[in-house]
């Protein structure tokens, strides 16, 4: 059998060119393995059918991490015998994250820290920068070999394990291919399998490609239980744990931290966080209530309305879908006559936050036409909306949830869609068009 080391094709003869990859000279010879791979002997266990009704209903029960803000994206604590794949940017973050999260799960039973990619001596350095204590049963071992992890595994009867990475993880007996798609694909499996059989969860390191998707096989995704994806930008120190896929809970929740010296810190009230300012509020500034998952959080949006003499002016957006920033420009100029389409816009969430949900669109509306006429939007007063291509204001869904949150924070206001509330310690003044919120909010 022949395997491409960078693609993994598998074909029964040697071929210069890969079918696949179209790379030359990739296909090696590769010993077929005529035993069970390396750790599947303890995992395939034989099952035999059931009817739907006679399969028990067990509780489960989840172990939290001490980690609040990572509890509540993985959906309260971790499922015994989950995978869950960790990704970012070089650099992110993701090996001081998970061996934070260690150290907390340490505290109460063995966890083991399987590195392929630094020694023991750099992880310890890396914990006493972090100041990470009771670390007694926190075990740490330098490991690329997939039998010998398993072989670790199961002698330290570990309760949780941390692989980083698995691109550094070979089942084979030599380091041949280590990286490509077969590889990670294969040692994903094998460690899945041995996560569901003793009921352990694993937690895998992987990287992301350039196109920001995780190294490797498609089907890593699948293999795992969670793959949570770390964003922030080597600019920001705000980082967002957000979860793309998520067996257990909800993939609309995220977790909000500080990278500091100290490493990730819990940013316990991200609304009062993203929307801290100092000084008078400028023009292009408004607060909008956005929901994360089951959890409202107020953000600022900025916008930038500036003249140009070029005859293609720049249309920027940071945090927020371009493509949805063009329309609602398109809707400013059709239904308030703002002659914008010779202008710079440049549209912004503070923060470095990414904001998809279409709530946001009548305080984008609201902040691109506070730049434009140079009248700052008071700085009590909040809005929310989607907006329609016809102009009209539109209802979001759990907006008393977000009013609660700015009327929590002091704010005094809200321009809101048409909807009947009951009061709440905040001023309701409902809009039908976008004519009325411009009116509404003085410009």
């Amino acid at each position: 059998m022949y395997r491409c080391r960078d693609c993994g094709y598998a074909s029964v003869k040697w071929l210069g060119r890969c079918p696949q990859c179209g790379h030359w000279e990739t296909l090696t010879e590769i010993a077929e393995r005529r035993g069970e791979p390396s750790c599947s002997p303890w995992a395939q266990a034989v099952s035999t059918p059931q009817a739907l009704t006679d399969i028990p209903i067990t509780e489960i029960q989840r172990r939290p991490t001490q980690i609040a803000e990572f509890d509540r994206v993985i959906g309260g604590g971790l499922i015994p015998g989950s995978v869950l794949l960790v990704g970012g940017e070089p650099g992110i973050g993701k090996s001081t994250l998970l061996l934070q999260v260690a150290a907390q799960l340490a505290q109460e039973s063995p966890v083991l820290y399987v590195s392929g990619e630094e020694s023991p001596g750099q992880i310890r350095l890396r914990a006493e920068r972090l100041a990470l204590k009771d670390t007694k049963d926190l075990l740490i071992v330098h490991e690329q070999n997939l039998p010998a992890i398993c072989d670790h595994v199961l002698g330290t009867h570990a309760s949780a394990v941390v692989i980083d990475s698995i691109q550094t993880v070979f089942p084979e007996g030599e380091g041949a291919g280590l990286g490509t798609t077969s590889q990670v694909g294969q040692a994903t499996f094998e460690l899945s399998q041995l996560a569901r059989a003793h009921k352990i969860p694993i937690f895998l390191i992987g990287h992301i490609t350039k196109s920001g998707e995780f190294a490797g096989p498609k089907a890593i995704e699948h293999l795992v239980d969670v793959a949570l994806y770390i964003e922030g930008g080597r600019e920001s120190d705000v980082r967002i744990v957000r979860a793309v896929k998520n067996r257990f809970g909800s993939t609309e929740e995220i977790g909000v931290f500080q990278m500091t010296e100290a490493g990730f810190r819990e940013i316990a009230n991200p609304s009062k966080f993203f929307t801290e300012r100092s000084g008078p509020v400028p023009p292009g500034s408004v607060i909008v209530p956005t929901l994360e998952g089951t959890r409202p959080i107020l953000v600022e949006i900025q916008a930038l309305v500036a003249f140009t003499r070029s005859n293609y002016p720049q249309r920027r957006a940071t945090g927020l879908d371009l493509n949805r920033v063009a329309l609602l420009l398109a809707v400013i100029e059709k239904h308030l006559g703002a002659q914008i389409s010779g202008e710079d816009i440049y549209v912004n969430v503070a923060g470095g936050l990414m904001v998809r949900e279409t709530a946001l669109d009548l305080g984008i509306a609201a902040a691109i036409m506070s730049s434009f006429k140079e009248k700052p939007i008071d700085s009590q007063t909040v809005v929310v909306g989607e907006l329609g291509l016809s102009g009209e204001v539109r209802r979001v869904r759990k907006l008393r949830e977000r009013l609660g949150e700015a009327a929590k924070l002091g704010y005094q206001r809200a321009v809101i869609p048409p909807e009947k509330l009951d009061p709440m310690g905040i001023e309701l003044c409902p809009v039908h068009t976008i004519r009325e919120a411009m009116e509404a909010l003085g410009i």
